[in-house]
């Protein structure tokens, strides 16, 4: 195996923080856009008065391919997460703003991220029953409790990203700053 770089990885940055947003991202776009296609009837005369193109169906054709990405993106950001967090070297002492300890910040933030995955796959395997059999003769192809668990899902995502912010920022875990700083590097002579 190659040397650990300054972040205490094999590779010069995180990859889990990027999937991450990436994963974000595409969740949000995907419940917009089928809250969207769902409130179409009410916003048809703007698009209309904007002289936009948009059906109710393109709405959800974006809804539905954003969470099928979403889904096979976030089996890598899990993946990513669960092995950077194997290399992980937390700043022992330190409380989080949370309350809890490295360690504890880590589980958490571990087994969140695995169960947020499983809830991803099955909203995908919901989204994808709505759209080709329940609702698929339907105008609205969601379902108003589809929309409502994905509004929810949302606080969730919140909370999580909170712990791992709280590794980064408070525990120095993969932060090539903090890294250094512990080593006893003066950064004013590392940095170019």
């Amino acid at each position: 195996m190659s040397a650990l770089a300054a972040n205490g990885l094999p590779y010069a940055q995180p990859i889990h923080p990027n999937l991450v947003h990436f994963t974000i991202g595409l969740f949000v776009i995907a419940i917009a856009f089928d809250v969207a296609g769902a409130l179409y009837p009410l916003e048809k005369r703007v698009f209309r008065f904007l002289a936009l193109p948009v059906t109710r169906a393109g709405f959800h054709d974006v809804g539905w391919y954003n969470l099928l990405a979403c889904a096979a993106i976030t089996f890598l950001t899990v993946a990513a997460g669960l092995y950077e967090m194997l290399l992980a070297n937390p700043l022992s002492g330190v409380t989080g703003g949370l309350g809890l300890g490295a360690m504890d910040t880590m589980l958490w933030h571990g087994v969140g991220g695995v169960l947020l995955l499983l809830v991803i796959v099955a909203m995908t395997v919901w989204r994808g029953l709505q759209r080709f059999r329940w609702r698929a003769e339907m105008g609205r192809q969601v379902q108003w409790s589809y929309l409502l668990v994905g509004l929810a899902l949302f606080a969730l995502f919140a909370l999580h990203g909170t712990l791992g912010a709280e590794l980064g920022a408070e525990f120095g875990v993969h932060v090539t700053a903090d890294q250094l700083l512990a080593g006893g590097v003066d950064l004013r002579e590392a940095l170019p």
